[in-house]
């Protein structure tokens, strides 16, 4: 290939990218300085809003006896936000693939400053909307009708038709579903114009939702976190770590590229960006050690669409998950954690028996090979020094606080500046790292020592995060922005730092270098949040709709219909609907859009079923689909651009990714139905022993659809591999055979059984009445024994009192006592788990004393490693 067509390549998807994130338009002169400045701005903005510096400067202000307000509440943040999203999604973002990319056409202004005027709506007008609220005027139907279509047209721009033919159909029910028969289960009475405007435009209920306010509280510091990261060199120092340890395995380019493109999670929200800027790397390097155009393209894929469910940092529908379940970030990685390694644990092994298929090598190291126990011991050593580390800082930071409370932040920054000084003086030992050109004829690895030591101090901003998120328990987007400073502080000083402690001159140039890639990196983080804030502002119309017509209960019957009240089959179902809704909607506005009309039937249908199904699984199994919808064929746009870089067919790329990515199809299924795996309500004895255990059965299951573990797979061995993974996956479905957990009582007995319970064991208790919606159904709803002394006293710590009545019922053909619930007493736990008045006990399910289901990990185990020691025999032989 010539370096002429190997440069248009590289052109071709830097389009691509730009295309998709940040726009494709590239004007000249004024313009082109006028959205620079713009997005700089909009970071700007981001930043102190996020800040406690607002704050701050308001206790100042007040002190001196102005009555300024410097604060931005949230309602007119999400206001300035899609404003500057607009504006630039206009000038950015040319209407058509023949439009002009060098210049802006007049109608693409007045959309502009229209669009951005109408974003600020509530900036203008905010006073009389608070007043007329629910009553919007003419100016404010006018302004709500042109803003929608302005939006609509926005994302038809940034993000394609899907999105807006969904929105644009759910505003078209919202406003002829008034006209439907009464008898139409979709038909509903919210549908003037009055109502919609006010529910999309004037209300924080539509536009200006949920979905906008997370994008403007915590998505675009993330994202503007990414951004300097990558500018400061962090993704270039992934990469060749990855391969300075990896890339002399069996395969190993591929198994740098799945280690590399999870660390580059860190610093891209997007999987076509994760593509190009590991893949251009690494794709060439694992076809050069034999890996098909195809396949390599397809490992690439499948690790770098996987990046957005790696904590800490994750996509952004995870900053929408936390307000819509209402829980902290810190808790919400740790339930997404042992999911995300271990499905990224079994692509790497998904990489290795490819290589021993083929029987591919790895690249020639630079180091000297060390002893296998020298490896574990400098792991282990590593491990116990951060430990050691972060007990010490967690120690000496509290006591910090309690002696210095006001100085306490000035002693924190004083510490981390000493830290930053110390690792930046080791890092001027070593050379800076130069991107290697991949296409070169042949690649020596990076030598371990040196690469590591060269980035040490971009540690320090991602420790910062991680420190503010799950210590300090911050808010995350306050802990992104002092991630940021971190960082902005890092772009500023590096280059100079190197060059002194390396004894070489220092001058101004180095200085404005670093403040130009400072400025660099806050309008491409801005460019890059352009597509997000546009999709999340969109995709909360769909959320207003469902909102105002009450659609989602409607849709809830419609989906019962279908599944026929099977959770499985309603599983499948949400899986299928995720990823044909993913073939056209980027990831966050899928999740949206899914969680916002199946999230609850999920629960209710479980329910239904015996099943009582966490909220927080509900929306991981939600999420884990959108993001997979990325990879499926025929639109995964991150396989399109793996195929570019690769040469190999995108249909077939996109077909291996989808292949390899069925361990992370079978995940969610696994944590609806077992919520320990995503370490939910378990010690941290519990939860290691399941993370240790459950990564050796996603491998037996990765060996059993690659249909090779240590040998090619006999059918039988295929089998017994699925079987033994799932019995690990699932022990309480197995042991419920050997050992059952509960037994089954009438409910006239229960207060004298519940005497008899064990405090804190769960009771099961099915019940038949009329749901919130005034139908009439059956569900199960669990509930905690409560402490008491007597059988009435812990059903009164329920909250519950049961009425015995002298009618008769049949249940599974058996006549019994009839029991009505008399009274739920308010914020009890009874009404908690959904028990109101006049509801019918059907039966309970009391615990019994019984095997841990644990137990079940041994068989499991046992069948997984006589197939590993049938395959070894035969390989010997």
């Amino acid at each position: 290939m010539s370096v002429k067509s190997e440069k248009s390549d590289y052109d071709d998807l830097q389009d691509m990218v730009a295309s998709n994130d940040a726009g494709g338009r590239n004007p000249k002169g004024l313009t082109k300085n006028l959205i620079i400045v713009t997005a700089i701005l909009w970071s700007i903005f981001q930043l102190y809003y996020t800040s406690p510096f607002p704050f701050w400067l308001q206790e100042v202000i007040r002190s001196w006896g102005w009555e300024w307000n410097v604060v931005v509440d949230d309602t007119k943040a999400r206001s300035i936000h899609l404003a500057f999203a607009l504006f630039l999604a206009y000038l950015a973002f040319p209407a058509f693939a023949t439009s002009p990319k060098h210049r802006v056409p007049y109608q693409d202004w007045l959309f502009a400053i229209l669009g951005a005027f109408l974003g600020a709506y509530y900036i203008f007008f905010y006073e009389g909307l608070v007043t007329r609220f629910g009553a919007p005027n003419t100016s404010d139907i006018i302004a709500g009708c042109l803003g929608i279509i302005l939006l609509l047209e926005a994302c038809r721009r940034s993000l394609g038709l899907p999105l807006v033919i969904i929105a644009s159909v759910f505003l078209l029910y919202n406003y002829f579903g008034q006209f439907l028969p009464t008898d139409w289960i979709i038909s509903h009475r919210s549908g003037s114009i009055s109502q919609i405007v006010n529910q999309q435009w004037v209300t924080t209920e539509g536009v200006f939702g949920v979905a906008l306010g997370v994008s403007t509280k915590y998505v675009f510091l993330f994202v503007l976190f990414g951004a300097l990261l990558d500018k400061a060199g962090a993704g270039n120092y992934f990469i060749k770590t990855a391969f300075a340890y990896l890339g002399h395995l069996r395969g190993g380019p591929a198994k740098a590229a799945v280690v590399s493109s999870g660390l580059t999670g860190l610093i891209s929200g997007s999987s076509i960006a994760n593509v190009v800027t590991t893949g251009t790397f690494t794709i060439p390097m694992m076809k050069r050690v034999g890996f098909s155009a195809e396949k390599a393209g397809a490992v690439e894929v499948a690790s770098s669409v996987n990046g957005q469910i790696m904590p800490p940092v994750m996509g952004a529908a995870a900053f929408l998950m936390i307000e819509y379940v209402n829980m902290p970030y810190s808790q919400l990685i740790t339930h997404a954690a042992l999911p995300a390694l271990i499905s990224y644990i079994a692509l790497v092994y998904i990489v290795h028996l490819e290589a021993l298929k083929m029987n591919l090598q790895g690249l020639p190291r630079t180091d000297p090979p060390n002893p296998i126990l020298i490896v574990l011991l400098k792991i282990l050593t590593a491990l116990l020094v951060v430990i050691g580390l972060t007990g010490m800082v967690h120690f000496s930071l509290g006591w910090i606080k309690t002696v210095a409370p006001n100085y306490a932040f000035l002693i924190v920054c004083a510490l981390l500046t000493a830290a930053y000084l110390l690792l930046i003086r080791r890092v001027a030992k070593f050379p800076d790292l130069e991107i290697d050109d991949p296409n070169a004829p042949m690649v020596a690895l990076p030598s371990a020592k040196p690469t590591v030591n060269a980035g040490l101090h971009f540690l320090i901003p991602v420790i910062v995060l991680i420190w503010c998120l799950m210590v300090e328990m911050l808010s995350p987007g306050l802990s992104a922005f002092w991630g940021t400073m971190a960082l902005a502080v890092i772009l500023l000083t590096q280059k100079p730092l190197l060059h002194y402690f390396r004894k070489q001159p220092i001058n101004s140039s180095l200085f404005i270098e670093g403040v130009k890639t400072l400025i660099d990196g806050l309008e491409t983080g801005a460019r890059n949040m352009i597509g997000i804030g546009i999709a999340t502002a969109t995709a909360g119309i769909i959320v207003g709709v469902v909102s105002l017509t009450g659609f989602g209960v409607q849709l809830s019957g419609i989906i019962e219909v279908l599944s026929m009240g099977n959770i499985l089959l309603m599983l499948i179902l949400v899986a299928i609907f995720s990823l044909i809704l993913g073939m056209g909607l980027p990831t966050t506005a899928n999740y949206i859009v899914v969680s916002s009309l199946m999230a609850l039937v999920i629960v209710e249908v479980g329910k239904q079923n015996g099943l009582i199904v966490p909220l927080i699984a509900v929306h991981l199994f939600v999420f884990y689909f959108g993001i997979m919808a990325d990879v499926t064929p025929p639109v995964g746009l991150a396989s399109f651009a793996a195929a570019a870089v690769s040469g190999g067919n995108p249909i077939k790329t996109g077909m291996i990714a989808f292949f390899y990515s069925l361990r992370t199809a079978i995940l969610p299924f696994l944590f609806i139905f077992n919520t320990d795996l995503l370490l939910l309500d378990v010690g941290w004895v519990k939860g290691t022993l399941v993370a240790v255990v459950s990564t050796l059965a996603i491998l037996a299951f990765t060996a059993a659809t690659m249909n090779h573990f240590f040998v090619k797979n006999k059918w039988w061995e295929t089998a017994l591999l699925i079987l033994g993974a799932f019995v690990i996956f699932r022990p309480g479905f197995f042991m419920e055979y050997v050992s059952p957990t509960s037994h089954h009582i009438e409910p006239s007995y229960l207060v004298q059984d519940l005497e008899k319970t064990p405090a804190g064991q769960n009771l099961l208790l099915k019940v038949s009445g009329m749901n919130p919606y005034g139908k009439q159904i059956e569900f199960y709803s669990q509930l905690s024994v409560p402490q008491g002394e007597t059988g009435e006293q812990r059903l009164q710590n329920l909250g519950l009192t049961l009425l015995h009545t002298q009618e008769k019922i049949e249940v599974d053909g058996k006549q019994i006592d009839k029991v009505v619930i008399d009274m739920v007493e308010t914020d009890s736990p009874a009404a908690k788990a959904g028990l109101n008045w006049d509801q019918t006990i059907i039966d309970i399910s009391l615990p019994l004393v019984s095997l841990e289901k644990e137990w079940m990990f041994i068989p499991g185990l046992m069948i997984i490693f006589l197939v590993g020691w049938n395959q070894r025999r035969r390989a010997k032989s």
